[in-house]
């Protein structure tokens, strides 16, 4: 994803990457958007098996630090 990102809140360009961490169990070190609605398991956890999963990349503007959420990669 290109570094010439602008921020949506206040139009600053030159949005700096990084990551939201998933620090749960089972973590794999970054958080992932899963389609659909949540459904819970047996067991209270959300259900994941067969739904495609997309790591969440974030970025940072260095202006008023909104932060920007993107689904571009496959986990």
């Amino acid at each position: 994803m290109s570094n010439n990102l602008r921020c949506t809140h206040c139009g600053t360009t030159g949005l700096e990457p990084g990551f939201v961490e998933d620090a749960g169990q089972n973590s794999r070190g970054y958080a992932r958007w899963i389609a659909g609605a949540l459904e819970r398991g047996p067991f209270g956890g959300a259900r994941r098996w067969g739904k495609p999963t997309w790591q969440i990349d974030a970025f940072r503007c260095p202006n008023c630090a909104h932060l920007e959420l993107f689904a571009g990669t496959r986990a």
